[in-house]
């Protein structure tokens, strides 16, 4: 698992986020509850160029919800929109799948930075509201 603190500024006010990166390796569904307690919130990502990402999806949902409960929030991104020309996943699946759990979605490159500070502010906004 690949472990970073960042702090953020968000409307004046510092947030500490703890990211988990697990990679979407399955041997990290495992995981015990004791890493999902006390979590806010979450980000799931799949690579739009890998069908098999975007279906773990729903088998990390499940885990969410059943480790850390219903009352987290959640957002979904579509990760590597810059590989347009690669895609396998369209669009529209990854909207209908964030519809369907009612989250918001976002397709993004982490490598050309596109979407991920709006995505982790939307996120933000939603821990916020409670």
């Amino acid at each position: 698992i690949d472990f970073k603190v960042k702090s953020v500024t968000f409307n004046d006010t510092r947030v500490k986020l703890q990211i988990w990166d697990t990679a979407g390796q399955e041997r990290f569904h495992t995981l015990s509850t004791s890493y999902f307690r006390g979590a806010q919130g979450f980000v799931l990502v799949y690579d739009i160029t890998n069908l098999k990402s975007f279906q773990s999806i729903t088998v990390w949902m499940n885990d969410i919800y059943e480790k850390a409960g219903d009352e987290v929030d959640v957002i979904l991104l579509g990760n590597k929109c810059d590989k347009e020309s690669e895609r396998v996943v369209p669009k529209q699946k990854g909207e209908k799948l964030a519809w369907e759990y009612g989250m918001p979605f976002f397709e993004t490159s982490a490598k050309e930075n596109v979407n991920i500070e709006h995505a982790f502010s939307v996120l933000i906004k939603e821990i916020r509201k409670r």
